[in-house]
């Protein structure tokens, strides 16, 4: 037993000794290495890359390269971007170069591709603040929002107005029922007191959801695709209300394919008083000569505004992105107010934040500010995958409730029946 002990003892001050003797450890290599090199950065993020990679949508650079200038300037880190169209090219590209590891490490996209992005792994969904998140309108991080995760922040929204040709209307009208009065005395012969292309359910949809409408509906932040709404009893109402004026107001050539391009030739000629679009055709009326406004739209028979469909840019980051701690911080650099000030003055796209909204910039500009009021009144145009089997049926059933082929209730309950069936047979697996 002595001897036992005596044994241990000895061990003891030998491990002792040796401690004692040890070399003290260079701090530098306590930090990650003898070459002073760390795992992670003072910021502390992950090790800061070389270059970061941004896809930006065609001819909108112009916008991010002042962000970009300030993101290099404060963490010296060189971003290179290119021009890709957003809405067609962008994620056919990152399909390609994403997995080859030449893609992106940033990338703009409409939202409504964020669903399908998301279920493919090609965005990565964000960890930010609340702090970071809290600048924008509630709809613009809803559309940003899949499956409860955050995958983007908001960079541009945009919803159809009511512009007005100045020549024939002064005023805006509060409410549809005034306008269409309106309507019913204006101008001769192929002269229209307003136009709106509501047979088409990107626009059609803000009637039927003023009036309780809705396409999926959202629980705790998520779309149902099993639970539709477009036939309940709002919805019908709603459609009847389209009916009536194309019973008695609109020509029978702006239904259709043929539509849009009908009623465009019509404003931009100086026949119609009033319209319903979007921000894109403030351009052409521009180039047209036409003085004409914009407002928020007028409020629906039954004290509720037009419900329309809200589309949302946002900033994503690669999955694929080796650098994606980086290119988050790159986004929310990107996506500020500062920079997103700097984004409407040169390209006249809306950023959804909250205090600039309020920015003279915006409040005092005619076009911007209709559209930022519109959008808080409006909801984001369904994100998820399922969507794409409500356009085309919905668009049948707005035709024959418009050409007066079928009554509402029967071309709505069609058109359920047929989205429910296609998304049974098309997204089992979601």
């Amino acid at each position: 037993m002595k001897k036992w002990l005596s044994a241990l003892l000895i061990a003891f001050l030998a491990v002792g000794l040796l401690a004692a003797c040890a070399p003290e450890r260079d701090e530098e290599a306590d930090a990650g290495g003898s070459d002073g090199e760390t795992s992670e950065d003072s910021e502390g993020t992950s090790e800061k890359p070389e270059k970061l990679v941004v896809w930006e949508d065609k001819d909108k650079g112009i916008a991010l390269e002042p962000a970009i200038a300030s993101f290099e300037e404060e963490h010296g880190i060189e971003v290179e971007f290119k021009e890709l169209d957003m809405a067609t090219k962008m994620g056919e590209q990152l399909r390609l170069d994403g997995p080859a590891g030449t893609g992106p490490d940033v990338l703009t996209l409409p939202h409504d591709q964020i669903g399908q992005m998301a279920i493919e792994g090609l965005i990565a969904p964000l960890q930010v603040d609340s702090s970071v998140t809290d600048i924008y309108t509630e709809s613009a991080i809803q559309a940003q929002t899949y499956d409860g995760e955050l995958y983007g922040l908001p960079k541009a929204t945009e919803t159809p107005v009511f512009i007005y040709n100045k020549e024939h209307m002064q005023e805006v009208p509060e409410n549809f029922e005034d306008l269409y009065e309106f309507s019913q005395d204006f101008g001769g012969e192929e002269e229209y007191g307003f136009l709106a292309l509501w047979d088409n359910f990107y626009f059609g949809n803000a009637i039927m959801a003023g009036y309780g409408g809705y396409v999926f509906d959202r629980a705790d932040g998520t779309l149902n695709p099993q639970d539709l709404g477009v036939n309940n009893e709002g919805a019908v109402e709603g459609a009847q209300y389209i009916q009536k004026w194309y019973d008695n107001v609109f020509p029978a050539g702006i239904v259709g394919e043929s539509g849009g391009s009908a009623k465009d030739g019509l404003f931009q000629d100086g026949n119609v008083a009033s319209q319903m679009d979007g921000p894109w055709a403030f351009q052409a009326l521009n180039e047209a000569g036409i003085d004409y406004g914009a407002a928020p739209l007028p409020k629906l028979p039954n004290g509720e505004y037009p419900e329309t469909f809200i589309g949302v840019k946002g900033w994503h980051v690669s999955a694929q992105s080796e650098n994606q701690e980086w290119a988050t911080k790159l986004v929310e650099h990107i996506a500020n107010e500062e920079n997103g000030k700097i984004r409407f003055e040169e390209t006249n796209e809306i950023p959804p934040i909250k205090s600039l909204i309020e920015d003279p910039i915006i409040a005092d500009n005619e076009n911007a500010s209709a559209v930022a009021i519109q959008s808080q009144r409006g909801t984001p145009m369904p994100n998820i995958p399922e969507m794409g089997e409500v356009w085309e049926p919905m668009a049948q059933a707005l035709q024959v409730i418009a050409t007066g082929k079928n009554d509402p209730q029967s071309a709505l309950d069609e058109a359920q029946d047929t989205i429910k069936t296609n998304i049974e047979l098309n997204h089992s697996g979601n």
